[in-house]
């Protein structure tokens, strides 16, 4: 893959750097600035949807302006973004949904006007997904399902206004065949949220109950009991999202800034060899994943969906963020232990601990790193199994 930058590449870069520094968050109302930011990068030609293809709005950019769009907002002053409706449901409904349902959702989803969450993993159907038992049963007259069931892990579940749900319509047949792929509201009789704090003290997850949720038959993605097929692609998107390439190179190179100023003798922590060559293998690693990125964009810019390299992005770019949050704390050190408010030592020290016991859940959601190497085997090394 060459990742040299043409003049015209250059060109762009500056483009982005002039755009992002004009329209960087200075003071104010921040929700105003992030709706104003938004609306600008659309003026741009697409740049507030970057992944999405020409005919739905998105900019039609090349690998290479991808790489240096990632690479540039990644260290930038940008607005929050959740990624369930932009990144992962539109790609699904742009694929497989009708063009009532495509008229209906993806213009607020790129106005950023509706919150989506997730509803995939249950209590017995973590990894395990296709085992799944939140039951969906169509009415008599054919015009609505009744939803009942639990969905957990569900992150933003608690300020969503809708989710796109899987749910059992049928038990027959194998496990991945009677699944269908529903939408909607968040608010309404029925839908309780729990929530779920995270070792690391944060609520960004929650238990989600349904009892007696009734979906109108036209929120129904595609054909009853084929949402197996669209929760693969969906996955597929999602995982070559929390790789994070870009934001691990931005915070890798912050640590190494950060080692430099905790002092080892005559020197610094970067000075001590068995840390330096920690962070000199991770530099490696995360070169490698760095070149599967641009290949997978290459990959998309030729018009095809993501495939089994989402894998291999998804298993190595969240294990080099726990090795980073991970080399975070070894810095800090004794202050990493320190919580909240209390802070010792380097400024940096006080999330220590609670970054590095957030990051345990990076190889779990999204797929476990289990079912990423089982996909990788399969689908990328041709192993079949001798069972």
């Amino acid at each position: 893959m060459d990742i040299e930058l043409t003049k015209e590449d250059l060109e762009f870069e500056a483009e982005v750097k002039a755009f992002l520094e004009e329209n960087a968050y200075k003071d104010g109302d921040a929700e105003k600035w992030r709706m104003g930011w938004f609306e600008k990068a659309r003026e741009k030609g697409g740049w507030d949807v970057p992944k999405w293809p020409v005919k739905f709005g998105g900019p039609g950019w090349t690998p290479n302006q991808h790489y240096v769009w990632q690479r540039a907002t990644a260290s930038a002053s940008t607005p929050w973004d959740l990624p369930f409706g932009l990144s992962m449901l539109a790609p699904v409904l742009m694929a497989y949904g009708s063009e009532e349902q495509q008229e209906r959702f993806l213009p607020d989803i790129r106005a950023r006007k509706v919150n989506w969450c997730q509803g995939y993993s249950e209590p017995g159907a973590g990894s395990d997904l296709a085992s799944l038992k939140t039951k969906a049963e169509l009415s008599e007259d054919g015009t609505y399902y009744t939803v009942n069931g639990q969905k957990i892990w569900t992150t933003m579940a608690h300020i969503a206004d809708w989710i796109f749900c899987l749910t059992r319509t049928s038990s027959d047949g194998i496990k991945q065949e009677g699944i269908t792929f529903l939408l909607f509201p968040m608010k309404q009789d029925g839908v309780e949220i729990k929530p779920i704090i995270t070792l690391g003290g944060s609520h960004t997850v929650n238990s989600v109950f349904f009892t007696d949720v009734k979906v109108p038959v036209e929120n129904r993605v595609g054909e009853e009991g084929k949402g197996w097929t669209y929760a693969k692609g969906l996955l597929e998107h999602e995982r070559s999202g929390i790789a994070g390439i870009s934001n691990s190179i931005v915070a890798l190179e912050g640590l190494k800034e950060k080692a430099r100023g905790v002092k080892r003798g005559n020197g610094s922590l970067m000075d001590v060899p068995s840390f330096k060559s920690k962070i000199a293998a991770l530099e490696v690693d995360l070169m490698a994943v760095e070149y599967t990125e641009l290949r997978s964009l290459a990959t998309a810019s030729a018009g095809a969906a993501p495939g089994p390299e989402s894998s291999i992005l998804k298993l190595k770019g969240t294990e080099i963020q726990q090795r980073i949050q991970k080399l975070t704390m070894e810095a800090g050190g004794q202050f990493s232990a320190a919580w909240a408010g209390f802070n010792s030592g380097p400024d940096f020290a006080r999330g220590g601990t609670g970054g590095y016991m957030n990051s345990r859940y990076y190889t779990i959601y999204g797929g476990a790193s289990e079912v990423q190497k089982d996909i990788i085997t399969k689908k990328v090394l041709g192993i079949k199994s001798s069972k």
